[in-house]
């Protein structure tokens, strides 16, 4: 208990620790002044076993007290009356046992009260310098168990990685675990408010939309799918779209030319020109569809071709494409359906997290088991794992240690100076007894001891 003799000494390792110390009682007395301890107020029924056995080992060392002091007075009066030498010895070794017996219980005592009552200095050591005791013993845990050195000393020594490893690679667990998150997963949706999260995403998307052009990336894209042919099979359905289109709305597309045409030509003008016009119009199409060399299809890759190379190069393609871009992402329809992109994502995955066999909990599970695999078998991703536990219990040591350390001193300052003594005397009390007995013990050797050297050199 180097820090209790530091403290009752009044002996610090560091010439700036006093002024600390100090600040720090004061700190904590000014916290806990004008209010009754909150803590500490009541005893256990350990508590009170224990101090019955204080009590008893105490009644033992008065015995012991008293024992030598009738020994020491019955020695003394055989020692007038004509007892003999030995009345001398047993006089000076019961003299000094009590006189050992004394001391010790003075010191004892000191600790925990005033002796006798008598206000001696630098007695009632606990109950008047419990709030240095309790700064004393933030400052030892600070300095000793939150180190840096410590922490990683101790970590490193524990294995986590490894442990973990093996841990998780056991079926249950990662079945477990997998639950868990699960469980965490739907609860942190449930606290999420859609509203919030919606206008997130959307806002997220259109600033990711109006922060980066597109004109250039759909460019590289059109001139890609062109080179690869990809755009061939969209060419071909729309000629077989065409072309049944056409044979079954023949009736509509003669009404359309025919009505078109000028009023002073004749209607059956108009019919020979609508049939006409419709026929051509059959056959280019149907041409189109069955002709893969068709000379249209090669000018639409022309089209193509170019329509790309104007999408990387050309500045007022790019700039019409910004303002569509523009204009779409503004539109409340395009919004909504941002916005509607979160509640169906959100519900696949309260779904997906609920059903012990879906395909997300499957994988979690798999990934979990295959990471504890290599965990428990692979040293460097062990070390990794060490190095980030170790990492982030540094940093919470050394960044609230300040804090960790003023729990316990202002817990030690809440505590009710009187009820606190009584307490730890009932923890350690029962030990302190065998002081005076020991002091008894000794001080009566010692005692003959120096009696018999003394007799020794007299003689």
């Amino acid at each position: 208990m180097e820090w209790m003799e530091r403290t009752k000494s009044g002996e610090t390792s560091d010439p700036e620790q006093p002024a600390r110390s100090a600040a720090a009682v004061n700190t904590a007395t000014t916290a806990t002044a004008g209010r009754p301890g909150r803590a500490m107020t009541t005893f256990s029924p350990a508590d009170e076993e224990r101090r019955r056995g204080v009590r008893r080992m105490k009644a033992t060392a008065t015995g012991l007290l008293l024992l030598v002091a009738l020994v020491y007075v019955l020695a003394k009066w055989a020692s007038h009356e004509g007892a003999g030498a030995w009345a001398g010895y047993v006089a000076a070794a019961a003299e000094a046992g009590m006189v050992g017996a004394l001391a010790d219980w003075f010191a004892v005592t000191a600790l925990f009260r005033h002796p006798l009552g008598l206000p001696i200095p630098h007695t009632a050591i606990i109950p008047t310098k419990k709030d240095q005791l309790g700064v004393s013993l933030g400052e030892f845990v600070g300095e000793n168990f939150l180190s840096e050195e410590v922490v990683r000393q101790r970590l490193r020594a524990v294995g986590i990685g490894s442990r973990l490893g093996s841990w998780l690679a056991e079926p249950e667990h990662a079945d477990r675990v997998t639950a868990e998150l699960a469980t965490a997963l739907r609860g942190a949706l449930a606290v999420l408010r859609d509203s919030d999260v919606q206008a997130v995403v959307g806002e997220a998307i259109t600033r990711r939309a109006d922060a980066q052009e597109i004109a250039p990336g759909i460019g590289k894209l059109l001139e890609r799918i062109v080179a690869d042919g990809g755009h061939r099979r969209v060419v071909d359905l729309i000629c077989v779209r065409a072309h049944d289109w056409l044979v079954l709305h023949d009736e509509q597309v003669l009404d359309a030319v025919q009505g078109g045409a000028p009023g002073w030509t004749p209607r059956f003008v108009d019919k020979r020109v609508g049939e006409r016009v419709y026929k051509e119009l059959l056959r280019f199409v149907t041409e189109m569809r069955d002709a893969p060399s068709h000379p249209a299809r090669g000018a639409l890759d022309r089209f193509l071709t170019d329509f790309a190379s104007d999408l990387q190069s050309d500045t007022d393609t790019r700039a019409r494409v910004e303002r569509l871009k523009g204009e779409v992402l503004g539109r409340g329809e395009v919004q909504d359906l941002i916005a509607s992109a979160w509640t169906a994502v959100r519900s696949m995955i309260v779904s997906a997290a609920e059903d012990e066999r879906s395909e997300l909990r499957l994988r979690v599970r798999a990934s979990l088991l295959s990471l504890g695999a290599r965990m428990a078998t692979e040293p460097k991703i062990q070390a990794k794992v060490d190095s980030w536990v170790e990492d982030a219990a540094v940093y919470v040591v050394t960044t609230y240690r300040t804090e960790i350390t003023s729990l316990i001193t202002d817990t030690v300052a809440s505590w009710d100076a009187e009820h606190t003594t009584r307490k730890i005397e009932a923890h350690i009390g029962r030990d302190l007894q065998f002081i005076r007995i020991n002091g008894t013990v000794v001080g009566s050797l010692a005692g003959l001891l120096i009696y018999v050297v003394s007799r020794a050199l007299g003689a």
